[in-house]
């Protein structure tokens, strides 16, 4: 499976977000990554439905939506019609998982289950053949620009055998203080999708961060 980079519009300048999401797809971004929190789940806000609605005239690149939200069921059909490609919720919140990924998969989008450090690898077992991607979190979600949680690589590792016992295709996300030096041990362990926020769009150039990100995780997979 080809890798991915998602750039994180949370650690974008919001004065111009438009152009940042034109300038992560000029720059060899795979997909863009849409952080939604609601200050319950996690200790933050965000952006909801109207900002994805915004943004999705400007690029044709898939807008992977992770909600970290405490009720997203409620706010799936929103979050599809505002452009939602895939949608990724939480399995710490969710009361009915499987009708909650049947429900996005019946909008049209591809479903995704994310779990938090402290949520074993497990979770995600009784749902495997009802999900398109699985997302790790490398830190406590809520905040952009934390620390890459080391553990995190034994957490994707066993994902990865999970998927490959099930015979399905399933892509592994991670995300939470991705960079160069790490991107290539957690594809390694067997992540195919890299999520990096302040790692991409803090720097000056965007072109030459996501190429460096790619060429390091491609690197350490080789090597």
């Amino acid at each position: 499976m080809s890798l991915v980079i998602a750039p994180s519009i949370l650690a974008a300048d919001f004065t111009r977000l438009g152009d940042q999401v034109l300038d992560a797809e000029r720059g060899g971004a795979d997909w863009i990554h849409l952080d939604v929190m609601d200050g319950h789940f996690v200790p933050n806000i965000s952006f909801g439905p109207p900002i994805i609605s915004a943004l999705r005239p400007v690029t044709s690149l898939p807008f992977d939506t992770h909600l970290m939200i405490e009720d997203p069921d409620t706010y799936l059909d929103a979050f599809r019609s505002a452009g939602a490609d895939l949608i990724t919720v939480h399995a710490e919140v969710c009361r009915h998982l499987h009708r909650t990924l049947n429900r996005i998969h019946e909008l049209g989008a591809k479903a995704g289950v994310a779990i938090n450090p402290a949520t074993p690898a497990s979770a995600v077992a009784p749902v495997l053949p009802d999900i398109d991607l699985i997302l790790v979190m490398s830190v406590n979600p809520g905040f952009g620009g934390q620390q890459f949680i080391p553990l995190t690589l034994e957490k994707i590792a066993e994902v990865r055998r999970m998927v490959i016992s099930s015979g399905r295709t399933i892509r592994i996300e991670v995300d939470g203080g991705i960079d160069v030096a790490n991107a290539g041990p957690c594809v390694r362990a067997g992540a195919d999708t890299l999520v990096a926020g302040t790692s991409i769009f803090r720097q000056r150039d965007l072109r030459a961060a996501i190429a460096g990100m790619r060429s390091a995780a491609e690197l350490r997979v080789t090597a």
